[in-house]
């Protein structure tokens, strides 16, 4: 049976592969599993632009945004004195949530439980955090609550703690007494007005145009060129699949970019191409499919219902539309993108799709995992010499100071070990994780993404019949029990632990999702040549565009 996985000479192992320890790429190159996949099922492989297949260069373009910022919160007339701020790339970090009501930027994980709080550029103390959250707990909460999760926040959450900072700071202002707001005499500001401000100069400089104008302008010191990129598209091709661009970015500036990126050609590397696409509407209800004028940049006049042709751009749209005019199942798209609630939690949640997640930080992850891991390794040693304070005691034991373990200076231990590796990531620590407890971020990313990676170009690292197995995934039941334990007979004969459940595997039905080898029903359709144009019975969708604020993206 062995002898079977492997199909040539090449697929023998080396001698320097037949250790113990199964054969790993080098982090830097590799792809992390988080659901198990097969590349050879994918029939449609689909990218964002921004920070997926275009990476901008930090901290050159945050820089420039956070700059852009504060001139736009100026001229909405706040003090000049902003501009004596400039943005520190170690400060801000993707995946916390500014808390509108207190003015407060939070760490969390999973549940909504605080793991660090900062008020301006002021990291609070336990007892203030529980000042402000008794149960250091918050709910999110929809209109208190800003998840800032994207590349694009990383300027804005700096922006948005130097505002803090700046007003509290102010003698010319004072707190409120409820702590909700600062006041000069007869003038309020509430935290949740100068986010709202903020958020109001994000959305203008985004949309206005001309930071983008001014990034196409000064493309090579603000985009990264990955020559990666003429290869990997036409790879993933040869197993008969096919490439889609799906971008929020404007027709002139995903043309600037890509031409940047791969040559005026760029087009023939996708068979279809969409932009404009206002995720994540997009997987929702949508908008009308209009075509490019690709000479001029504008759009023609008209719903376009007819099929969709290779090397034509495409404005707007819906994901049920592009699934009905190319028979495509959730499962036979794999989607790429960096932004977690737009491309990868509505794309999967909603419409099924399977998902591969671009997380930039990660080569900045692994450096600290491997560099520090003293830390971690320290950590658990801790945690297994407090494990061992507890030996034989149970319920019966005394509760006098004689019996009872200390184990404070334990405690002091671990919270110093986590604020040295958090320290070690940046100010605000790792993108996944505080100590022990992982972020809220990366609860997201394994909800959420079957595939994670530094960069979407890894991909080329790998075969296209790769099979992206899933490690086994632990409870703290399994992964806290040693193999080697005997179990103690149940207490109650009665109980369901007595109980035998031993089936034979001969006659139980064992079904693994990865293993599945499903057939469409409708086979995926080819999308259309120029010259091989036929008639489409799938019609668009003809709902009226309802209103929507572009997306950052």
């Amino acid at each position: 049976m062995m002898s079977k996985m492997r199909t040539s000479k090449e697929a023998t192992p080396k001698s320097d592969e037949k250790s113990s320890n199964a054969y790993k790429r080098d982090p830097s190159q590799r792809v992390f599993v988080g659901r198990s996949l097969r590349l050879n099922k994918i029939k449609f492989f689909g990218f964002d632009m921004d920070y997926t297949l275009a990476y901008y260069k930090s901290p050159d373009y945050e820089t420039m945004l956070f700059n852009r910022l504060v001139e736009r919160m100026i001229a909405k007339g706040y003090p000049e004195d902003l501009k004596k701020f400039t943005y520190d790339s170690s400060f801000p970090v993707r995946g916390l949530w500014f808390d509108q009501l207190y003015g407060n930027l939070l760490k969390v994980d999973s549940f909504g439980n605080i793991l660090v709080g900062v008020h301006g550029f002021r990291f609070m103390k336990a007892h203030e955090i529980e000042e402000f959250y008794p149960n250091k707990f918050l709910h999110h909460i929809q209109g208190r609550v800003i998840i800032l999760n994207t590349l694009f926040h990383l300027s804005e959450m700096h922006l948005l703690a130097a505002l803090v900072h700046y007003f509290d700071s102010n003698s010319h202002y004072k707190p409120t007494a409820n702590k909700t707001g600062v006041h000069s005499g007869d003038v309020f500001m509430s935290y949740k007005s100068i986010a709202q401000d903020l958020q109001s100069a994000v959305d203008a400089v985004h949309n206005d145009g001309q930071m983008k104008q001014y990034v196409l302008e000064n493309v090579e010191k603000y985009v990264v060129k990955d020559e990666r990129i003429k290869a990997m598209l036409p790879m993933l091709r040869k197993n008969g699949s096919q490439t889609f661009l799906l971008t929020n970015s404007e027709y002139y500036y995903t043309n600037g970019i890509m031409t940047y990126l791969i040559g005026p050609d760029w087009t023939s590397y996708f068979d279809l191409t969409v932009v404009d696409a206002k995720k994540p509407l997009w997987f929702a209800e949508g908008t009308v499919f209009r075509q490019v004028d690709v000479k001029t940049g504008s759009l023609k006049i008209g719903i376009h219902k007819g099929p969709l042709k290779k090397g034509q751009v495409y404005s707007g749209g819906s994901c049920d539309a592009f699934r009905e005019l190319v028979k495509a199942r959730g499962k036979d798209v794999l989607y790429i993108g960096d932004h977690i609630f737009g491309d990868v939690l509505r794309s999967k949640k909603t419409r099924g799709w399977r998902t591969f997640l671009v997380v930039p930080e990660l080569e900045h992850e692994l450096t600290v995992w491997t560099e520090r891991h003293q830390l971690f390794e320290q950590l658990s040693a801790v945690d297994k010499t407090l494990g061992k304070l507890y030996k034989n005691l149970d319920g019966a034991s005394d509760q006098s100071c004689q019996v009872k373990p200390m184990i404070d200076d334990g405690v002091k231990v671990i919270r110093k070990l986590t604020h040295e590796m958090d320290q070690a990531y940046g100010r605000l620590g790792s993108l996944f994780r505080s100590g022990s407890r992982t972020t809220f971020f990366a609860s997201q990313v394994e909800r959420y993404a079957d595939l994670y990676a530094s960069s979407c170009y890894n991909l080329i690292y790998y075969p296209v019949f790769y099979f992206f197995r899933a490690p086994m995934m632990l409870m703290p039941h399994e992964s806290t029990v040693d193999h080697s334990v005997k179990m103690m007979p149940p207490k109650n004969p009665k109980s369901p632990a007595a109980l035998d459940r031993k089936g034979s595997i001969t006659t139980t039905h064992l079904c693994h999702e990865e293993e599945e080898d499903e057939v469409s029903k409708d086979q995926p359709n080819r999308i259309t040549s120029p010259e091989k144009t036929s008639e489409s019975e799938a019609a668009m969708t003809n709902n009226p565009t309802k209103s929507f604020t572009p997306n950052r993206k």
